[in-house]
Parts: structure tokens; sequence; C-alpha cells
């Protein structure tokens, strides 16, 4: 049941945005059933569901991206229709999506200002002016970012602040934020509330969408819960527990988040020797036992992420060794890795994981086709078919079935397809980045309890966690790197948010 029934909207005093009724299905999936949204002037009003719970598909028919198969949007008091993201711009809604859409080649002003840029009196671009206009909104919203600077030069974090300068740029009335804190470090989210508080004072409405549940509570001034595309209630943050928004999220109650078991370790599977990737990372060095859990944290830019890509042959490293099972192995690329029973999770998914042009069943399949499904030259079809499909129903990846795109999924649910992925190899090894990252809170449950049972049956692993709670909650240790050099590694029992902080920030 609902907590509130909406009401009209041109009744409602304060009211900016509202959705009533609204239904949108997709082949073989039904989207949204029903959902209804309010947004109110000068509130942050959050949106939270499971992975497929419909929350970007409903924002993204606010945004004018998608069209509501039924029900309508009302925007101040009035009925709309937004056939395209311009309609919605031009009505004073701008949206900052998940995956960034910036374009690598051109500048910081030129993506900003792209088909509104300022034109001199023969009508052509006036660059100067364009950048002076851009530094004095980077300097407003105290982004350290140059107008001139191409975003191919700028990190992740940076690209993400720029594409939160590009929406403020609109003056928009209704500002929606999903997942804009994936990227960035603990300063920049505070950096980023300041931002929404300022436009929240300036009678902004701002829709904020994250599964970040300390982010939430936080910021927000009201949330919406919505589970398999239905809304489930609205509350105000101040009245409400995380507890009490993980049931309804979920339908159920999640009693484990960390379900770490005690394992008695084995023999040393890998063994890393003073490995340097030159002007990168150096004198890395570390053993990684059977059923061990190893997690890996430290601060953006500390390289644990180009160290996993040097284990698993993404980028080799210039010097150093690399043992597993005392036998030293050269690993120049990722098949190579494959071969010796590694495995390895890429941060992103978008631009390192997903194939996007193809479905789930190919996606899936493709790491363990050669290594476990091919005999005599031939795949064997049927097999393999099975063991995704029964992997995707572990996963509890919603899908209609495995011949879907891989686009037509949530983020949340294209992760799971990846982790599928490499758990069909059957890996001794493997190593995760970020494997939680844009994923509901009763997906993490299910993926951390799967980590513990694969510790638990003999393979070792390597966490590489943003979240400080996963990496203490799931680690027997904890390795803590610093601009590339390991500065400390802390045993389960030691590991501790201020001691790992300390290491991090040395």
């Amino acid at each position: 049941m609902s907590d509130a029934t909406l009401t009209d909207p041109a009744a409602e005093q304060g009211l900016l945005l509202s959705a009533l009724g609204i239904r949108k299905e997709f082949p073989g999936v039904v989207a949204l059933d029903g959902a209804q949204f309010n947004l109110r002037k000068g509130s942050v009003h959050a949106l939270m569901g499971e992975n497929g719970a419909g929350k970007s598909t409903l924002m993204k028919i606010l945004a004018g991206i998608y069209q509501p198969d039924a029900g309508s949007l009302h925007f101040k008091g009035k009925e709309i229709t937004l056939s395209t993201p311009l309609d919605a711009l031009e009505k004073g809604i701008a949206m900052i999506h998940q995956e960034l859409n910036l374009m690598a080649s051109m500048t910081v002003a030129e993506n900003i200002w792209i088909r509104r840029e300022p034109r001199n009196a023969l009508g052509l671009i006036d660059h100067k002016k364009m950048n002076r206009i851009t530094d004095n909104l980077l300097q407003r919203l105290r982004i350290n970012v140059r107008a001139d600077a191409e975003v191919r030069t700028l990190s992740v974090a940076s690209r993400q602040m720029v594409e939160i300068a590009k929406a403020v740029s609109y003056d928009s009335d209704v500002l929606i934020m999903d997942e804009p804190t994936s990227a960035l470090t603990d300063r920049e989210v505070s950096h980023l509330f300041e931002i929404i508080s300022g436009l929240r004072t300036e009678g902004k409405g701002i829709v904020y969408i994250s599964h970040k549940m300390n982010e939430i509570l936080e910021i927000s001034d009201e949330i919406s819960i919505y589970r398999d595309g239905r809304y489930i209630s609205t509350r105000p943050a101040s009245t409400i527990s995380r507890d009490e928004i993980i049931r309804r999220m979920v339908g159920r109650e999640v009693s484990q988040m960390f379900p770490k078991e005690v394992v008695e370790l084995g023999d040393v599977l890998l063994s890393v020797k003073d490995l340097e990737l030159e002007g990168v990372f150096s004198n890395v060095s570390f053993d990684l036992r059977a059923g061990e859990i190893l997690g890996m944290a430290g601060l953006l830019g500390s390289g644990r992420s180009n160290l996993a890509e040097a284990l698993f042959g993404v980028t080799p490293p210039t010097s150093g060794e690399i043992r597993i099972d005392g036998q030293r192995v050269e690993v120049k690329k990722p098949s190579d890795a494959i071969g010796h029973g590694m495995a390895f999770l890429t941060e992103d998914r978008k631009e390192t994981g997903c194939l996007l042009a193809l479905n789930i069943l190919e996606n899936m399949q493709i790491a363990a086709l050669q290594t476990r499904y091919t005999r005599s030259g031939f795949v064997q079809g049927a097999s393999v078919a099975v063991d995704c499909a029964e992997m995707a129903r572990k996963l509890r990846i919603k899908m209609a079935n495995l011949n879907v795109s891989i686009q037509n999924l949530s983020g949340g649910n294209q992760q799971k397809v990846l982790i599928g992925r490499w758990l069909l190899t059957g890996p001794r090894i493997l190593i995760l980045d970020e494997p939680t990252k844009g994923i509901d809170v009763g997906a993490k449950a299910e993926i951390h309890g799967l980590v513990s049972s694969l510790a638990k049956s003999g393979a070792a692993v390597i966490l590489i966690s943003s979240e400080l709670p996963e990496v203490l909650g799931m680690s027997d240790r904890v390795l803590v790197m610093h601009e590339g050099k390991v500065t400390g590694i802390l045993p389960r029992s030691d590991a501790t948010q201020v001691a790992v902080m300390e290491l991090a920030s040395r």
C-alpha cells in the first residue's frame, strides 16, 4: 500500500513536477506500472529501489527520452507532453545521466554549450566569450577545471563534475541526477552537496537517484520507493530509517549485508613481488592464499585499478614478477591470465565490460566458450545456454529471456551479467573491481554472499571497492594504496575506517 495518494497537481502548493499513473513497456518487460511521483520547489526528492525497479525509466520519461504508454505529466500545474529531451530542456527539466555523455575530443566549454554556443556578429562561434562564461560558471560552482581543456584529458571524477556544470548551465527549474557520485571521492561528494544546497535555496527541484543510503539520508527532503516498476511509498527523509527503506525496496528482510564466513586459508595461489608499471605504481608485493578475500582500498588515483589491470594483462607491468602456485608466469594479455585460472571484473561496465551490441547470452558466455564449452572445435550451445540461464537465476537478473539485448537492462543488471560471465569460467583467482557499483542493496548482499561462497570453495579473491564498509566487511586482509605505493596491509582485526584512511592519505 502507498503511504499517500497523489492529488491534482494544480491543487498542491509548491508542486513543481508531477507524474501520475505512468506505464512503460519494453519488449518482454513492463518497466513501469502505475508509477507516480511529486517534486516540490526548493527540495531534494530521492528515488530508491532495486535495479529494475523503474527509477531510471521514470526519470527518462520526465526528461523526454522515453514517452509513457499511459499516464500523465504535469509541470507547474499544467499537463505537458515531452516528445524529446529538447522539449524537456526548453520547459526547464535537465538530467545528469548515470553513464557520462560528454564528447571526449571536444573542450569543456564546447561540451557545456553545444548547440547553444554564443555567436559573433558574423554568426560564427565566439570561442573567447564561450570560454569566459564557462570559466565563470565553473568558478561559481567551484569546479577546478579549465574551460579550454579537452575532456579526454580529464579524470572520470572531473568529467562527472563537468556533466553537473552542464546541467546547471541550463538554469532549469528541475535537475535530475542519476547516480551523480558514482565516480566521486568523499571530498567531491561534499562539494556536490554544497552545489545542491545552493540550487535548493534558489527554489530549484532536485531529483536524486542513488544506491548509497548514507547520501540519500543526508541530502534528501523526501524519499520515494519503487519496486518491480510499481510505486510503493513516499516519506519525509527525516521520518524513515535505513532498515525500513531496505524492507520497502526489496519486499523482504536483508539480514546480513556482509556475509563473510570464517574460512581456513590454504596455500598461496598468487604471489606478487616488486611489481611496477612505470609512472603508475611501483614496488607492489603481496601474497594471496586459497580461500582468502584480500580487500584493496585507496583514494581516487591510488593505483588500485591499474594494479588489477596489470595482474590480468590488460596493461602488462614493466617489471617485477607474478607467481601462481609458486611458478613464475608471464601475463602479457588477458588470455594468458584466463589460462592461469584468473578472472577480472572491470570497474567500467560500459567502456570495458558490456558488449552493447550483443544479447545477454552472448555477453555472459563469451569468456568461458573456449575454455569450458568447446569440444573438438565445436561449441556446446545447449550446455552453455542451460548454465547461463541458471547463472541468471542465481544472480536474480531481471530479464525476459537470455536473448534480450544487454542494452535493455538496468545498469545493475548489466553488472550482474558481467559477474556471471566470469563465474562461468570457474576461476581460481577472481579480481573484482567495484563489483557492486551502481547495484541496489538487495543485490549487493547477494553478490557478497556469492563472493563469500567462492572463497569458502577455495578460490582466492581480490576485492577493490571505494566503499570502505564493503572492504572492511568482506576482507580477511586489507591492502591500502596511496599514489602508486602500498602503504600497508592490515589484518581484519586491525582494519578500521580510521586505520585505512590514515594509510590511504599518507
